[in-house]
């Protein structure tokens, strides 16, 4: 099954708790899905953004993911019946925190790809950040460890 159908992420919402295997097919998805929508965060879609997802998304699920998926993945359909925020906070109460950061900080490593950060992907990631339910000590990596 591929991460691009994003069946794990639709499927939460039906509740329950998830296994080992479909918690890392969340985070998968999730990685993709926010990665993916990154890229196109303030409509100007630079290549080294799209360049900067697929080498995270590779290097963090294994799957290769080709430019073409990643703008599609940006445009899923899968959007059309809830907003992005929705479906992250739904899978941030799934994830382990540090899943929810890894995610997070992939996101600050597109947003800064092409040099400059706009207004737009500031906000995008504010958005994330906070559906994903990361404190800003958490983005400057001040993890606590119990």
């Amino acid at each position: 099954m591929s991460i691009l159908e994003f069946k794990s992420i639709s499927k939460i919402f039906g509740g329950g708790k998830p296994s080992a295997e479909e918690k890392k097919a969340l985070y998968n998805e999730a990685l993709l899905m926010t990665l993916a929508r990154a890229t196109s965060a303030d409509t100007d879609i630079q290549s080294v953004e799209i360049e900067a997802a697929r080498k995270i998304i590779k290097e963090q699920t294994g799957e290769d993911i080709s430019a073409a998926n990643i703008r599609v993945a940006a445009k899923s359909s899968i959007f059309e019946s809830q907003p992005l925020e929705k479906y992250l906070a739904g899978v941030a109460s799934k994830l382990d925190t540090d899943d929810r950061v890894r995610i997070v900080d992939s996101l600050t490593k597109v947003l800064k790809s092409d040099v400059r950060v706009t207004q737009f992907e500031a906000d995008f990631f504010d958005m994330v950040a906070k559906a994903m339910n990361v404190t800003p000590s958490q983005t400057a990596g001040l993890l606590l460890h119990d």
